[in-house]
């Protein structure tokens, strides 16, 4: 292990220890709360562009595994720990947490305090910072992080998104079988879903669910996800924030009332913003597998969530309905058209990591579609 810093644009620095990659590298600092998951966390293209610290004190117990990714690889810009465990215990892993992250070129930082780190994060709002095994000079780490930008309007979704549709067959996973290909000939819908950034065990849902998932470029536009002809639209999930990205929010209102819409995180955002809305950007983020959420008919749900950015609950009025709020801070979690089948939650109910309260959401969006086609259909 070599000798890192991290440093935030405030100032603040801390030292430790590198693990994985060495470099240089910057990102908006966030912190995930989950106690476990954290390879799911690594692979999960909604941290694109942020330096993910975990609040769980050792990570890397269980190791890495090759099946259970939730996309090609690690997109997230550097991974920060208490205690980083490179003899992993589980009889799944393939490698350590630490050759993972060297292998995919991902810096990772351990022994700092990272009790002090979440503390000021929550006191003084996510920030960008840098994490260095090359320089040493703390004051100009604080000025390179300084100098870059943040999330905040930048199109992150263009790192991420697919550069070609494809076909998704692959199940949910069982212990006794593993992950099942599931055959597309045997689906009882066809659902195209927009890559912002999709986590592939929204996918598997789906496709347990009979639905062939059909994965678009973020720019499809309209007119090609109907020549497609599908039963119902999924907007997934993604990283950073959703105000500038005007092409899908275009495409989103010309698909509205022509197919059933479900969006998650990112997609519940841009939802929002096609119907009119607006959001903006929280203090430090919701990220963890605890968080809680209501529904406005009473029943609370524990769930993963993963995102920087919410609705304005004031700018829905006209035409959504709200449906979930966070019981921590009472931000919008979820909405649905007063009229058209188009609905969304801000939090992940595929829960990869966290629990699995939510899941009865793929359920909705399949009622949803059965509904359309039989209102055509009459």
């Amino acid at each position: 292990m070599k000798k890192a810093i991290l440093a935030l644009a405030d100032g603040t620095v801390f030292h430790g220890k590198s693990f994985g990659a060495t470099g240089e590298v910057t990102g908006e600092v966030v912190f995930n709360t989950s106690m476990s998951g954290y390879q799911e966390i690594l692979t999960d293209p909604s941290y694109c562009g942020e330096i993910v610290t975990m609040t769980y004190p050792q990570i890397g117990n269980t190791g890495i595994n090759a099946e259970d990714v939730e996309s090609g690889k690690p997109h997230l810009s550097a991974f920060v720990v208490r205690e980083a465990w490179d003899m992993p215990s589980n009889w799944r892993s393939e490698m350590s947490l630490g050759s993972y992250l060297e292998q995919n070129n991902i810096i990772g930082l351990c022994d700092i305090d990272t009790r002090a780190l979440v503390r000021h994060i929550r006191t003084h709002g996510a920030q960008v910072g840098i994490i260095s095994t090359l320089d040493a000079d703390t004051q100009s780490l604080v000025e390179k992080a300084r100098k870059t930008p943040g999330l905040k309007g930048q199109d992150t979704v263009q790192k991420v998104t697919c550069s070609e549709p494809y076909h998704w067959t692959e199940g949910v996973w069982n212990l006794e079988t593993g992950y099942e290909k599931t055959n597309p000939e045997q689906a009882r819908f066809r659902v195209v879903a927009y890559d912002f950034g999709i986590k592939r065990n929204i996918l598997r849902h789906l496709a347990s669910l009979g639905c062939h998932v059909t994965v678009v470029p973020a720019t499809t536009t309209a007119q090609q996800v109907l020549a497609l002809n599908p039963d119902g639209v999924f907007l997934s999930n993604g990283p950073g924030d959703p105000e500038p990205l005007h092409y899908a929010q275009e495409n989103i209102r010309k698909l509205l009332g022509k197919k059933p819409i479900f969006g998650i995180c990112l997609g519940h955002q841009l939802l929002a913003l096609a119907l009119g809305g607006k959001t903006y950007k929280l203090k430090f983020g919701h990220r963890g597998g605890n968080q809680p959420v209501r529904q406005l008919s009473g029943r609370v749900e524990i769930t993963s969530q993963n995102h920087g950015f919410a609705v304005a609950a004031d700018s829905m009025e006209d035409s959504a309905l709200l449906t979930h709020i966070n019981l921590n801070d009472n931000t919008v979690e979820g909405l649905e058209h007063k009229s058209l089948p188009a609905f969304s939650v801000q939090y992940h109910p595929e829960a990869s990591p966290g629990p699995h309260d939510a899941r009865y959401l793929f359920a909705r969006f399949i009622e949803l579609m059965e509904n359309f086609r039989a209102s055509q259909q009459g």
